[in-house]
């Protein structure tokens, strides 16, 4: 009797837990008949067990993802909402058992019709009720533009925000609670997603964290663009291969490397990287493997400067020294861009045969002309933003080989004249940090592990996760100093080999010493 009288609480608990995950489950199953919200069409809703690897069957096949790993116990809720009579975006709600009282929104990627389900998979299972959209069209070509300017408006902004309204009126009916805040995480695309939130709908986040944003977009499509203008097809005598722009890379390293006190492979500080590869430029007695043709070395050189109008006025800051072996292969490959191609094609000449060999900065001159919905996203003043409360922390690689990190530095520095304010100024609700060693959200030479992303994950405090320090700063009122990221001795899911702390924009960091480059505490942020 005394054994008995010592399981029977274990029994309880046991069955307790197993009526709430009942409980939970039913739920799930009975909530699609639960929703009456106008222009919402609900698809189904089903119940995904912790440990489900999720076939995504009715994925397009160029968004790349047939399964979804999913942690955590969560409620899957697929609808088609009607944006306008000819438009309808596809949305998905994952609500975890394990709630933390959070929503929040994903993003996208390029100019894809995608929803991001590895964002939706690592941010329910922290317990955020998560969104996130097709963006208004299926797949990552932008041929679904062509003549068809509400999927264009879905693509500007409309995609974001309507998931936005109806997640959160679905959260309130899922959970008796509600929720008490709201955060957005997006990269790339997702980046100028967040802040064209922060710009035009100021109180739907009280948290934004966007990385490597993608404003500034018809100028960021047009300098996409004219890199193949720059660098000609393969086999021509201004073209580089990958394994020279190796070499221009070693190069770079050999003359920025150690401005930052160590050379550790990585520049913490491309402002003050100004590359002349003339060093390079092949002599006589030069092996060809070692060095550039008087052609080549200005193809660096033009793919090192910014992108001017025809009148000179700045259109698009300079490639970032030190990404050029990410950017090889996708940048300089001998043809044109894909996004910028399809842009210019769909958008802005409605006209399926243009092609992008034909580029010059007349068409970015048009296309910036045309900035449908205003998706330039270059909007300055971001006092409503700040007046609502909001704070955003942003970030972006400097090896982004996709989008250039001057660009961000250039709209902050935007948003200091616009508001006429100081950097300390702006720490009060906008906070950036340049991540060296960062390739384009992800990936790189370094210490790019800050947590923005599954694959970027090394540990899940705010100390070591920028989206956990973001729920902190907004929730606790403690903003980020620094962002750490983790160097992986192999990739992702490899062990650590070592730590570093990024530095808040204006600041940089310097090796200080005494200790090994690899030791976080041997370097200092200044001014």
């Amino acid at each position: 009797m005394a054994i008995l009288s010592l399981l029977l609480p274990a029994f309880t608990l046991g069955s307790a837990v197993i009526a709430q995950n009942d409980q939970f489950q039913a739920r799930c199953e009975d909530f699609a008949n639960k929703i009456d919200i106008p222009h919402v069409k609900v698809n189904f809703a089903s119940y995904l067990p912790g440990g489900t690897n999720l076939s995504l069957v009715d994925n397009d096949p160029s968004c790349g993802a047939a399964y979804q790993a999913v942690s955590t116990d969560t409620c899957r809720i697929a609808m088609a909402v009607a944006t306008s009579k000819s438009s309808e975006i596809t949305l998905e709600a994952w609500f975890p058992r394990e709630y933390n009282g959070r929503f929040l929104s994903t993003g996208n990627g390029g100019l894809s019709g995608c929803i991001q389900y590895y964002d939706l998979a690592y941010t329910a299972g922290f317990g955020f009720a998560t969104v996130g959209a097709n963006n208004g069209h299926n797949g990552t070509s932008g041929q679904p533009f062509y003549q068809a300017p509400e999927v264009v408006e879905d693509f500007a902004y409309r995609s974001v925000h309507t998931g936005v309204v109806v997640g959160k009126k679905l959260t309130n009916l899922f959970y008796e609670e509600g929720f008490n805040k709201s955060y957005y995480l997006g990269c790339s695309t997702g980046g100028r997603q967040g802040f064209k939130e922060i710009q035009k709908y100021p109180h739907d986040f009280d948290g934004v964290l966007a990385g490597a944003p993608a404003f500034n977009f018809i100028d960021l499509l047009s300098w996409s663009a004219h890199f193949y203008p720059i660098t000609g097809p393969v086999q021509s005598e201004t073209y580089l291969s990958a394994a020279q722009w190796a070499v221009v890379h070693d190069e770079i390293l050999r003359q920025c490397d150690g401005l930052d006190g160590a050379k550790d492979g990585i520049i913490e500080d491309t402002d003050l990287c100004h590359p002349d590869v003339s060093t390079i430029l092949c002599q006589a007695d030069s092996p060809a493997d070692t060095c550039l043709t008087a052609a080549q070395v200005n193809t660096v050189h033009e793919v090192l400067s910014p992108l001017l109008s025809s009148d000179g006025t700045l259109l698009y800051p300079r490639m970032q020294p030190g990404s050029e072996n990410y950017a090889a292969s996708i940048m300089y490959n001998g043809s044109p861009f894909t996004y910028s191609q399809d842009w210019f094609r769909y958008v802005v000449y409605s006209d399926p045969t243009w092609n992008a060999t034909q580029w010059t900065v007349k068409d970015a001159e048009v296309a910036l002309r045309q900035n449908p919905y205003n998706i330039q996203t270059w909007d300055a003043d971001l006092t409503p933003f700040r007046r609502a409360g909001g704070k955003v922390l942003t970030y972006h690689g400097l090896q982004d080989q996709l989008i250039s990190s001057d660009n961000s530095k250039l709209y902050y520095h935007r948003v200091l004249k616009a508001m006429g304010l100081k950097p300390s100024g702006l720490d009060e609700f906008y906070r950036f940090f340049p991540i060296s060693g960062m390739a384009h959200c992800a990936g790189g030479d370094g210490a790019y592990g800050i947590g923005n992303r599954a694959a970027t994950e090394s540990r899940a405090g705010p100390e070591d996760n920028v989206l956990m320090a973001m729920v902190r700063w907004v929730e606790e009122g403690i903003p980020p100093e620094t962002v750490r990221g983790a160097k992986f001795t192999d990739g992702v899911g490899s062990s650590v080999e070592y730590y570093r702390k990024h530095c808040r924009y204006p600041r940089r960091n310097v090796y200080k010493g005494p200790g090994n480059y690899t030791d976080e505490n041997a370097w200092e942020c200044v001014l």
